[in-house]
């Protein structure tokens, strides 16, 4: 898996400015046991560089895209991070490899409590869990060094550019159910002001919200 993980960061070069990942992420790439973040009868499947159905219509992440995100929020091993979209908590378990503390939102009850129980069980203490509407983001444990979202909106959620720091790396696909969606990052300066790029082509659930 992490072969084809190189493999695809050689590919996609040119387009997303990575010759290579950081050697940290590709270390927490290793470290973390994907197996365990995927049902049961996939296990056999779980190092494929491809995303799987985890159910509720939801999906695992293909470890390239996991890889990929992780790396452009550039996480430092000090960083507070916000996660939206915990789904199999992959995501989560590789950004806590790498930072100091993560806060990850899931909408879906069931997903989130199965994620809290197996974060917990695989001694990732340094990961706070919330079941909720990641749209309005985390609020009370603002200001974010970095934010993960694992699911497209259509705009990026206002409330999560307030809560990301300045200096700050936001990392999302954005764009439309079965249009085109693009993964962005979007750095907020010192003054508050945002700059925002589009890196790559992807596919992603959408991330829905209370109604």
């Amino acid at each position: 898996m992490v072969a084809e993980i190189e493999r695809d960061v050689r590919v996609t070069a040119t387009m997303t400015g990575r010759a290579a990942l950081d050697p940290r992420v590709m270390a927490a790439i290793g470290r973390v046991p994907r197996h365990r973040f995927v049902p049961a009868a996939l296990r056999h499947r779980a190092y494929d560089n491809r995303p799987l159905p985890i159910g509720h219509e939801q999906t695992i992440s293909q470890p390239f895209i996991v890889a990929l995100m992780s790396d452009l929020a550039e996480v430092d091993a000090s960083d507070r991070v916000l996660e939206v979209g915990t789904g199999s908590a992959y995501q989560a378990a590789i950004l806590a490899e790498l930072a100091a503390r993560v806060y990850t939102i899931e909408i879906i009850a069931a997903l989130g409590r199965q994620a809290a129980a197996l974060l917990r069980e695989l001694g990732y203490d340094n990961v706070a869990t919330r079941i909720g509407d990641g749209y309005r983001g985390w609020p009370e444990a603002a200001p974010f060094d970095a934010i993960v979202v694992t699911a497209a909106p259509e705009q990026i959620p206002q409330p999560l550019i307030d809560q990301l720091a300045p200096g700050g790396r936001l990392v999302t696909p954005v764009g439309p159910v079965g249009g085109e969606q693009a993964l962005v990052v979007l750095r907020k300066d010192a003054d508050g002001s945002t700059v925002m790029r589009t890196v790559i082509a992807v596919r992603f659930v959408p991330l829905t919200r209370e109604r």
